[in-house]
């Protein structure tokens, strides 16, 4: 029976892979980040490949290991976590009544005898906002929910209402590209809400 590993804590990852019919463990990975990218197509390919394999040494053979990371990028500008309400505000700013890009980044090692195979990826999903009032952002930051958000905000939380258009996968923007995985998985011979595949 093939062991899956999510090597991430995000309860939202969890519930899209649980949704997908996947039978997987959760085991954050821990460590420093590197980047030697700028690019955020691939700074979150790097970011995921260094999670997965973070968790090598924990996995026997047969062990499928999934990373991922998440990022919001407005003209190729990387938005992290906001330091704070007012850089919230400034950021929700920039983004009302403009489309900006969500890229998640997906690596995928797999153990076969002694060796790993891995493969990655990203997806990137483009996000448009209707034009939004000052006073609305103010009141949608003061609930707290933007603090802890990449881009200052969640598209399955309350700023979700301002949402006019999404031009890719949904749950890439909530944070992993799961009809993806899978496709790209099965080009491998491999189906994961299989338990017993080889």
């Amino acid at each position: 029976m093939r062991r899956i590993i999510l090597a991430s804590a995000s309860p939202r990852r969890k519930v899209l892979l649980e949704r997908a019919g996947i039978c997987f463990e959760v085991c954050p990975s821990g460590g420093e980040e590197h980047i030697s990218s700028e690019a955020p197509e691939e700074v979150v390919k790097e970011l995921a490949l260094q999670k997965a394999h973070a968790l090598e040494k924990e996995a026997e053979n047969g062990t499928l290991i999934i990373g991922a990371d998440t990022v919001v990028a407005y003209r190729s500008k990387i938005l992290g976590k906001p330091a704070g309400p007012e850089e919230a505000v400034k950021m929700l700013t920039m983004l009302q009544g403009n489309t900006h890009q969500v890229y998640t980044g997906v690596a995928i090692l797999i153990r076969r005898e002694e060796r790993w195979d891995s493969f990655s990826f990203s997806e990137c999903t483009d996000v448009t906002f209707y034009p939004v009032s000052e006073s609305e952002i103010r009141e949608y930051v003061a609930t707290g929910d933007p603090l802890d958000k990449a881009g200052s905000y969640g598209i399955q939380g309350p700023f979700g209402a301002y949402v006019k258009e999404i031009r890719g996968d949904y749950q890439n923007v909530v944070g992993l590209p799961v009809p993806r995985i899978l496709f790209e998985m099965k080009k491998l011979g491999l189906d994961l809400r299989v338990r017993d595949f080889s």
